[in-house]
């Protein structure tokens, strides 16, 4: 068991003869253990016709299990105050449980069910599909939503982050049980697996417990599925989308860096300078001093692969034009001005006392080890993360901002006059 010592907490990391990953932070300080299961099984791994399957496996996983009914395994969770819960995201797929000590064991047994053996029982995957439906149409009448998926797409292209991982009405429509099993069999294997575990117990004990569960789960014969994905190529472009809406929503998009690749931490910060809260370049310049949104921010995303590196404002129809001018500009100027130093340290303040603040509760701190770990950046990105950030200075997040943020994709939704006279 290797033990590594991480500022406040010593993490113990260990690979099971059937190369499952588990990492264990012993935390006396409350009664709780919470525990994160990562698979690498996330919508990158679907087939793009069937896009939204590993959304649906997430629904459908909770709803029975060898020798369980969905009520049974509801009334093993409710009745002991735990919480068992499943999510599909981009990189990858996570189970997430929370429980008292005395019951950890239970309900770690029980995921082990769950990830093993969900039997997929056919009225809840139909059932599961029509509330995915109503989901994915909810969506699309949200303005930022179309705006964003119009983005995405124009972006991305034919990679899978293109992608909602709700998928679309033809792609839920499509998918069978059978298309459930086929990824369930192909992706959930020990070797895709990453078990964390934070809370009142020993390493030692939850090795033991993580052992019983999952020990005896084999590898199977075929190789682990590697991604083999689509170049992504970068070809800016305006997408405008005609809606009957009181407000234009104005986004530009850049093709930033991912996790592991140079720049990362630089667009981090600037992200966070240009759109993080109240104090922010953008909520200040175009909302407290000139009154043109309703609603601005940034986004900078940590992926897998190269992470969008999105601004956006919502804003009345008339305002659409000059919107989109200020937008652009607030972004030009930070590949012709360095920051000064008050603003990178405010920056810099801000972003390592919000990730400080992140890693607070036993869950939290399960998620971000877990993360790390299924990403292949290893737990400790931890500490290398706050380092790297430190590390940006104005010049470098000058020469990032040269290098990522020059000609953006623009997507619009709003009242059709608006958003053309914007661009023409």
């Amino acid at each position: 068991m290797q033990n590594i010592d991480n500022s406040n907490s010593s993490i113990y990391r260990t690979v099971l003869p059937n190369a499952i990953v588990v990492l264990v932070v012993e935390n006396q300080a409350a009664d709780i253990i919470a525990g994160r299961i990562f698979v690498r099984a996330g919508s990158c791994y679907e087939h793009r016709e069937k896009a939204g399957l590993a959304h649906l496996l997430s629904s459908v996983m909770t709803k029975g299990c060898d020798g369980l009914s969905s009520l049974e395994i509801a009334e093993k969770v409710e009745s002991v105050g735990a919480s068992l819960s499943t999510h599909a995201g981009t990189d990858y797929f996570l189970l997430s449980l929370k429980t008292v000590s005395a019951d950890f064991a239970d309900i770690l047994t029980l995921s082990g069910l769950l990830l093993r053996s969900p039997t997929f029982p056919e009225t809840q995957v139909e059932l599961e599909k029509r509330l995915a439906l109503q989901d994915i149409r909810s969506q699309k009448e949200q303005p930022f939503n179309l705006a964003f998926e119009q983005m995405r797409q124009a972006m991305y292209q034919k990679h899978p982050y293109s992608m909602s991982v709700l998928g679309t009405e033809t792609t839920i429509n499509s998918i069978t049980r059978a298309d459930l099993v086929e990824f369930h069999q192909t992706h959930f294997r020990p070797d895709n697996i990453v078990i964390s575990i934070v809370g009142r117990i020993t390493p030692q004990a939850a090795l033991d417990l993580v052992g019983e569960v999952f020990g005896d789960w084999p590898q199977p014969p075929q190789l682990r599925p590697i991604l083999d994905l689509p170049a992504i190529s970068v070809k800016p472009k305006s997408c405008l989308k005609p809606l009957n809406t009181q407000q234009s929503v104005v986004m530009l998009g850049y093709m930033g860096p991912s996790v592991s690749a140079p720049g990362y931490a630089a667009l981090k910060l600037l992200s966070t300078y240009l759109g993080n809260g109240l104090s922010s370049r953008l909520f200040v310049e175009l909302r407290e001093k000139r009154g043109l949104a309703y609603e601005v921010s940034a986004m900078f995303s940590t992926r897998l692969f190269p992470a969008s590196f999105i601004v956006y404002m919502c804003t009345a129809p008339e305002n659409t034009s000059i919107a989109l001018q200020r937008l652009r500009q607030e972004v030009e100027l930070l590949c012709t001005t360095e920051l000064s130093t008050d603003e990178l340290q405010t920056a810099k303040n801000k972003i390592l006392g919000q990730y400080a603040l992140g890693k607070q509760t036993n869950g939290q701190i399960a998620q971000i080890y877990g993360w790390y770990e299924i990403l292949g950046l290893g737990i400790e990105f931890d500490q290398e993360f706050s380092e790297l950030i430190k590390k940006v200075s104005s010049k470098l997040a000058m020469t990032a901002a040269n290098r990522y943020l020059q000609e953006p994709y623009l997507s619009l939704v709003g009242q059709e006059e608006a958003i053309t006279t914007a661009v023409s």
